[in-house]
């Protein structure tokens, strides 16, 4: 009876140490014990927050990894984008670059950062963000693209240069879940 119960607390405690151990971004549960107050802790959850060193970057890893995207990757941040821009894909992100966000007017970006501003701050960014992985060479094809925030945008060529609602297209970098193209303006949805 005694060995028993003490598999039956061995195998309690090992649940307990693994269940502990398996989601590190699980929300925990603090209690002082001198005030009665307890406390939450959550941590960001979902597939954007479990890293590893195997896979090829996703199109979040690529603009978190580059200097020339910190505002973007804030504006990510701040919309709550990030386990979006993971998931399989194949997305195409048309990426700001941080002077993009500069040439905007004075206060746009500041404001757009607020909490009160998250849902119109993720339609401007879901307008960045269509599916397919196609080269630049390959876009010139396109005389729209429909976006993620349900409208389009043209697709526009000028000599070798493409441009994506006004915003040129200087650089393109392959991910695991799609391409990055590095874009020279932010792309505005029209209303």
């Amino acid at each position: 009876m005694k060995n028993n119960l003490n598999k039956g607390i061995l195998c309690a405690a090992v649940a307990i140490s693994i269940a502990s151990c398996g989601n590190p971004n699980s929300e925990t549960v603090e209690q002082d014990a001198t005030s009665n107050t307890t406390e939450v802790k959550t941590e960001k959850q979902g597939q954007a927050f479990i890293k590893d060193d195997e896979s090829q970057p996703t199109v979040l890893d690529i603009a978190i990894g580059s200097p020339d995207h910190s505002t973007l990757v804030a504006a990510v941040q701040a919309a709550q984008l990030e386990n979006a821009l993971v998931n399989a894909g194949p997305l195409m992100v048309f990426a700001p670059i941080n002077a993009a966000f500069e040439a905007l007017p004075a206060g746009t970006v500041e404001n757009l950062l607020k909490p009160e501003n998250k849902e119109q701050l993720a339609q401007i960014l879901k307008h960045h963000v269509t599916a397919g992985n196609y080269s630049k060479d390959f876009l010139k094809k396109f005389k729209k693209l429909g976006q993620a925030s349900d409208l389009s945008v043209k697709v526009e060529v000028v000599g070798d240069e493409v441009f994506i609602g006004g915003a040129k297209i200087i650089a393109s970098v392959e991910a695991g879940n799609g391409i990055v193209h590095v874009v020279d303006k932010v792309i505005l949805p029209e209303n």
